[in-house]
């Protein structure tokens, strides 16, 4: 999963880049995106590879990227190459200031500055829509794609993003290679200063984010950056003091996998135990495809044995003596913590 961190001048965004990395990119760097890779902890994973101790153990990964911005204090807006730069993630993440910052002239604005964000990458996509359709006219496209961009104009025109569409309505799979920012899920981070780390957002700002099908998350980085580095055995006491009981990046990933709809499921043995995060509604064949091509390629079927089982019983062969594991088809949908044996032949 690759999630894209963006903010206008002095939102803390670099801040919040190197709290969830534990890197120490400058502030106002600058240049080229900063790429940070994060395993997402599953003490589901810690078990299983206590039990197993295999050659390799492989959490899920997030990777970060810090897209700098060439624009300045007075100036909301995003430049050309960082919109460009966006539509590379699969996740957008806006940090909005929310805090006094000596540097930047004014109070905070995180409302306006989420307004301006988005009429942004509305902007953008209409443009892109439009010159589409420009030349579908001049080409005699299909009429149903046209209709669906036609639709996707409309929304946009409406100022609603395009995430907002239900999948029943439009088939994304055809739209991939347009990287729509209005389509991104969209995360907003509300940074701010540490005596309101704990703070709710506002029922507006809440209603707002509703209303774009965004999800909200509040910190405070520079303290969190600063709990990042500390000893483990410290970090939950500083955390009780903010009135927090999660890190930034335990927080941060939870809220990216609620809003992807994303589960896990494992594969174990003595060379590894692995989880590997997919879509919640997959299919077993989807998934097989996941861990190998020829293994969706030649898939027979899966058998399956939910992680409380396989713990409660301590072994896939006790547990499949207790009549808990299961032989499913390419059509079963693999739920969150299940652990797979693929069969196939190619």
């Amino acid at each position: 999963m690759r999630i894209g961190l963006v903010g206008f001048a002095g939102s803390g965004k670099t801040t919040v880049f190197n709290t969830l990395t534990g890197l120490n990119v400058p502030i106002g760097f600058g240049g080229d995106v900063h790429l940070g890779t994060v395993k997402v902890p599953d003490a589901r994973i810690d078990k299983l590879s206590a039990m197993f101790s295999p050659k390799k153990t492989t959490f899920a990964e997030i990777v970060f990227s810090d897209i700098p911005g060439e624009h300045g204090a007075e100036h909301k807006g995003l430049s050309g190459k960082a919109l460009q730069q966006i539509r590379d993630q699969d996740v957008l993440t806006l940090v909005l200031r929310d805090f006094d910052n000596p540097a930047i002239e004014g109070k905070p604005d995180p409302a306006g500055d989420l307004e301006a964000f988005t009429t942004e990458c509305l902007f953008a996509d209409l443009a892109m829509i439009e010159r589409w359709l420009d030349r579908a006219k001049k080409e005699r496209k299909d009429a149903l794609e046209i209709s669906h961009f036609e639709m996707m104009r409309t929304t946009l025109e409406l100022e609603k993003p395009l995430r907002s569409i239900p999948p029943n309505l439009l088939d994304r799979s055809k739209l991939t290679s347009f990287g729509f920012l209005t389509d991104r899920p969209l995360m907003v981070v509300l940074n701010r200063r540490e005596s309101e780390a704990a703070k709710p957002m506002s029922a507006e700002m809440l209603r707002r984010l509703e209303s774009l099908h965004a999800a909200g998350l509040v910190l405070s980085a520079s303290v969190e950056a600063e709990i990042a580095v500390m000893e483990a055995a410290d970090q939950q006491a500083f955390l009780d003091d903010l009135g927090l009981t999660e890190s930034a990046l335990t927080r941060f990933i939870r809220t990216a996998y609620g809003l992807l709809d994303l589960i896990s499921f494992f594969t174990v043995g003595a060379d590894e135990v692995r989880a590997w995060p997919i879509l919640r509604g997959t299919h077993a064949k989807q998934a097989a495809g996941k861990i190998h091509s020829d293994l969706e390629r030649g898939f027979i079927r899966a058998e399956v044995l939910t992680y409380e089982h396989f713990i409660q019983h301590g072994s896939e062969h006790a547990a499949r003596d207790a009549g808990h594991l299961k032989v499913e088809g390419k059509d079963y949908i693999v739920q969150d913590g299940e652990i797979l044996h693929i069969r196939f032949n190619v």
